[in-house]
């Protein structure tokens, strides 16, 4: 086994060491926001695909160099040129379509953002991956509520419970009441009240029992731009509706 050796030429000095740590923080903070904000990839995730990449970039620099001579010329961008596509794997996996909405398309590319990060790193341009790291934050905090406010966006995703008389067209009206008011229908579950009821009274707090005599209690999970409290005001307001409700679910298009 050949001797250990430390310093220039190979790659094993303390300034591969430190741009190993500089990688380390920076793909950790990347994965910290991550996983602050309850993503499928977090910050172990973050921080690994970080540290490797620019580790894979110092082994195509620096591992070859006990090789080198007349007869053997080697191309050290092969081996980075790699983690371009080998990083497409772990961002596949991120992605997934429920019904007619794609999930995790930011988070997939936020993990192949931290890959270039500890790219650049690796290969000795650490401005340039502390500007991107910086970069990231600006869009995910900056451009998202931009994003929320453009005409047409469509970021908001909520869920509206609402229960009503069977057989007199309700659901019919309250699903073209959601288009009017620009919410497009994901997803909608159904199922039959066979319990009596407890409707919110005029009072504050207060329930009222009734009998459901044929009601059907419906759940529709709706993505728009509008007013998720106008929409729910507007349905109550349909003939035959007994309650409605509304709440922000847990997950957004990232």
């Amino acid at each position: 086994m050949s001797a250990i050796t430390f310093g220039e030429p190979f790659g094993q000095g303390w300034v591969q060491a430190g741009e190993l740590a500089l990688a380390f923080v920076l793909s950790s903070l990347i994965g910290f926001e991550r996983e602050w904000r309850h993503k499928s990839a977090g910050l172990r995730t973050h921080t690994i695909v970080g540290v490797a990449a620019a580790l894979i970039m110092m082994v195509s620099k620096y591992g070859f160099t006990d090789v080198l001579g007349t007869h053997v010329v080697l191309d050290p961008s092969r081996v980075a040129a790699q983690i371009v596509s080998g990083i497409g794997f772990i961002g596949g996996g991120l992605i997934f379509v429920r019904r007619d909405v794609v999930r995790g398309l930011t988070t997939a590319a936020v993990v192949w953002l931290t890959a270039a990060v500890g790219m650049a790193v690796g290969a000795g341009l650490p401005i340039l991956a502390v500007l991107v790291t910086a970069g990231h934050f600006v869009v995910v905090y900056g451009f998202t509520p931009l994003a929320a406010r453009l005409p047409g966006a469509r970021n908001a995703l909520s869920q509206l419970g609402m229960i009503y008389l069977d057989g007199h067209g309700v659901l019919r009206r309250a699903l073209a009441e959601c288009t009017q008011c620009g919410f497009a229908v994901s997803h909608l579950s159904a199922d039959r009240v066979t319990d009596r009821l407890a409707i919110p009274s005029g009072s504050e707090g207060g329930y009222d029992e009734h009998a459901a005599p044929g009601a059907v209690s419906v759940t529709l999970q709706v993505e728009g731009s509008g007013s998720v409290a106008d929409l729910a005001a507007a349905l109550a307001e349909i003939d035959g509706m007994l309650a409605v409700n509304a709440r922000d679910v847990t997950f957004t298009t990232e």
